[in-house]
């Protein structure tokens, strides 16, 4: 499997107090473990991501729990409010206790 690919859309500029969307979406396969393989019939070893977490400077702002029935290449979209300027940090972690990560600076004016 390809290393999982993070990618966003976080705006680069906002004014304080504005309701800011943030995009997400990591390219990741997403193995339930339900499957076999063909070859030797064996069940193929679960591996999902199973945690999402966005922190704008440090602070938690979006987090979920994620399960088999996830899909592939997972998407996710939220809402939080511009307060201060400074770095919103994403981190996908799937069932091995990898860590994906990437971040995006923001400016925020008055």
């Amino acid at each position: 499997m390809a290393k999982p690919k993070p990618r966003l859309s976080v705006p680069k500029k906002a004014k304080k107090g504005d309701i800011i969307t943030i995009k997400t979406l990591i390219s990741h396969k997403m193995e339930s473990g339900q499957r076999k393989n063909k070859k030797t019939g064996k069940k193929i070893p679960r591996k999902i991501i199973n945690k999402f977490v966005a922190k704008y400077n440090g602070e938690v702002v979006f987090q979920s729990d994620w399960h088999p029935a996830i899909s592939a290449n997972p998407y996710i979209s939220f809402k939080t409010m511009a307060t201060e300027s400074g770095t919103i940090e994403f981190s996908w972690t799937d069932d091995d206790g990898q860590v994906y990560s990437k971040s995006a600076k923001i400016t925020v004016t008055e």
